[in-house]
């Protein structure tokens, strides 16, 4: 059977799949190279770095890890398996994340085939939630999504949102006052993005309380009031470094895709994790494991998607 890389139309669908993924403030910090129709790499866009929020490059690398599992995804739809080596060794190509070659397999399951669907139907809903937990069941499946690309979800209880709530109010204090962080936030939240950036359309309203369970961008003149109880998930790896920062998002994207199966909504609330790494702090060892994502979850109402880059502009070369 040949691959997708045997047409410019399999290509196509590998990227388009791959583009869709969730990334920090919609950067899409990720490349693409077609090496001789036989593998495809992975490449970090160092244009698309954020300098001020992500120093080390953990926030790009998560993005670039729920790529490549929209990749992995589409691979397994086309008939195909992916081996995928993480950072492979290359001087010449420090910016090289990961190398996916493809072999011929069964079928796509079931699982494979759903979750590949819903790629194009999840979005990060920044709106108020209604007030209906998330059942265990369901919250017990997220957990073992995330488990199966190496990392950990941990709900937080009450009282554990609470603490992490105000610790977000007051990393979103220190971080306003810090005026190239917030530069470079404006720089990809303006009005009238067309491929790439957080366009105010998809904001949200502005919280009508705090501490709020959503990121206030500070382009929205309307308010309403949130969610009495938010329900919010760390997602946490064994390690801090870059391959598990890959292996976090792929983790990430899986979740994401099982909570959008069960009609889930998800937002983030990294404001605590970009002033961490602005400040090269390490977290202390901690038996759960390095936070990478703060994630919240819930039942909302249906949102538009962020733009895309088209697929033409992810593809750096093609031998």
């Amino acid at each position: 059977m040949s691959t997708p890389l045997a047409t410019e139309l399999g290509v196509r669908r590998l990227l388009l799949a791959a583009g869709h993924a969730p990334s920090v403030l919609n950067t899409q910090p990720w490349r693409f190279d077609v090496v001789r129709h036989e593998f495809v790499e992975l490449l970090a866009d160092p244009d698309r770095r954020l300098r001020v929020s992500d120093p080390r490059g953990r926030s790009q690398h998560v993005s670039c890890g729920a790529a490549l599992f929209n990749l992995r995804l589409a691979v397994r739809a086309a008939g195909q398996r992916p081996v995928v080596w993480l950072l492979p060794a290359s001087v010449e190509q420090p910016e090289l994340l990961a190398a996916v070659r493809m072999t011929d397999a069964r079928p796509a399951s079931g699982e494979q085939r759903e979750l590949y669907d819903l790629i194009w139907v999840r979005r990060t809903n920044r709106e108020p939630y209604y007030e209906r937990p998330v059942p265990p069941s369901v919250m017990a499946e997220l957990r073992i999504a995330a488990s199966r690309e190496g990392a950990n979800l941990v709900p937080l209880d009450r009282h554990g949102t609470a603490d992490l709530l105000d610790y977000t109010a007051i990393a979103e204090d220190e971080l306003s006052r810090d005026h190239d962080y917030q530069a470079e936030l404006a720089a990809w939240t303006m009005p009238g993005a067309r491929y790439d950036g957080v366009p105010d359309y998809v904001h949200g309203p502005r919280p009508s309380r705090e501490p709020a369970p959503v990121r206030d961008f500070g382009r929205r003149a309307d308010s309403a009031r949130f969610e009495e109880r938010p329900q919010i998930a760390v997602l946490t790896t064994p390690g801090d470094r870059p391959v598990d920062w890959l292996r976090a998002g792929q983790a990430l994207q899986r979740v994401l895709l099982v909570a959008t199966r069960h009609g889930l909504s998800t937002s983030f609330l990294n404001q605590p994790l970009d002033l961490r790494d602005m400040r090269r702090r390490r977290d202390p060892h901690h038996r759960r494991g390095h936070p990478q994502m703060i994630i919240r979850l819930g039942y909302g109402p249906y949102v538009a998607r962020s733009p895309r880059r088209p697929a033409t502009e992810l593809e750096t070369s093609h031998v």
